[in-house]
């Protein structure tokens, strides 16, 4: 499958210089305020770029004025790599510059190396501020649109559907999703009944959790039963789920557990219950996006569940790139140095390295991961 290989990132906020060998399962960790959040916030701000929305996220994100690095950067720069079967990779540069409280997009380019006795790559965009140009499907050489081009969106987002690569490229990075910690509040909408849909994802805020286990229990039963498994893992008193109709159309939720008579429903359950449960049908479901990027799956969980939460992942990271950030050593402990990056900050500038760049085989073998981590051998500690 198609995966993002090489990230490089310059500008944004604490990140003023770093490049990230990106990898299968991606798990962040590092004191508060060193740039963990900074990453994901980059992969949403390209998936919404490659929608059209680049104008809206940064303003949501406050304005460019605010994410580009204080004193030091005079642009905000990205540069992404993304493997492509049967070919060399394909490239995207993309360079933001300050126009007064605004921004303007100075370079754009996506390029393949297609002919290594060519000089320069092989060009499906190549726009340098209002100088916006494509290469057709027919090679027919660099042509400039032929329809109005909005010159604050990327010309990514702009190109016709039915030159393949660089559509490709777009659907990948725009399918990017982000969970932050799920709402369990009384009233939110993990918690309530739900509309029973075709559903193959829980919903960033639970609101298909529902819909979602139903539907694989009816479609994909092997994969659902894999989904109640975990849970006996976690929860030696769980038996089964069920879904009780409501009302036309509606379901609710029901958590059997085998030291009361009657089902709890899911205003019943605890905070950590219910977060579990829906990490477990998030990484099990079998329609995840390309990227998948989770900040802080470990809230609400306790420590003996943290492990399963690490088999999960790892599992998914065969289905969707991961890139989790994280506060919880104790999840660390259950992971390989290959799989974690750790996150630091030098002069008050984020650097990361990936935990197996350190020379740890002496120290693990009588130490697990958090413990090396805890005695500050790979840096990250505040």
């Amino acid at each position: 499958m198609n995966s993002f290989q090489h990230i490089r990132i310059q500008g944004y906020r604490r990140l003023y210089d770093v490049e990230v060998k990106m990898r299968p399962l991606t798990v962040m960790i590092g004191a508060n305020g060193v740039g963990k959040t900074s990453l994901l916030e980059i992969f949403l701000l390209l998936a919404a770029s490659a929608k059209s929305q680049l104008e809206s996220k940064i303003s949501e994100l406050s304005g460019f004025n605010e994410i580009i690095t204080r004193d030091q950067a005079d642009s905000v720069a990205f540069s992404l790599s993304m493997s492509v079967p049967h070919g060399e990779p394909l490239i995207y540069d993309l360079k933001l510059v300050p126009k007064g409280q605004f921004y303007e997009i100075a370079v754009e380019t996506l390029t393949q190396q297609r002919d290594f006795n060519a000089s320069q790559p092989f060009k499906h965009i190549d726009s340098r501020g209002l100088d916006v140009k494509y290469s057709t499907p027919q090679e027919y050489g660099l042509l400039r649109p032929n329809w109005e081009h909005n010159p604050h969106e990327t010309s990514l987002s702009q190109v016709p559907k039915m030159y393949q690569e660089p559509e490709n490229f777009r659907k990948q990075l725009a399918s990017c999703t982000f969970y932050g910690a799920l709402n369990v509040a009384s009233k939110s909408p993990v918690r309530l009944p739900q509309s029973m849909r075709p559903a193959t994802l829980p919903g960033a805020n639970g609101e298909d959790l529902v819909s979602c286990l139903y539907y694989l229990r009816e479609t994909d039963p092997e994969r659902f039963e894999i989904v109640e498994d975990t849970l006996k893992a976690a929860f030696p008193d769980f038996e089964r789920l069920g879904f009780p109709p409501v009302a036309a159309g509606t379901l609710a939720m029901t958590w059997k557990d085998k030291n009361f008579s009657r089902p709890l429903y899911m205003h019943q359950l605890s905070e950590g219950t219910l977060r579990f449960l829906w990490l477990v049908t998030l990484l099990q479901s079998p329609d995840l996006t390309r990227v998948t990027l989770i900040d802080e799956p470990e809230v609400s969980l306790h420590p003996e569940l943290l492990q399963l939460l690490a088999d999960l992942m790892r599992e998914a990271s065969q289905r969707t790139q991961l890139i989790v950030a994280t506060h919880s050593d104790r999840l660390i402990r259950f992971l390989q140095p290959k799989e974690v990056l750790v996150c630091d900050a030098e002069d008050g500038l984020t650097t990361m390295k990936w935990a197996d760049s350190f020379d740890l085989d002496k120290w693990l073998e009588d130490y697990s991961l958090d413990q090396v981590w805890s005695m500050n051998l790979i840096g990250g500690r505040p």
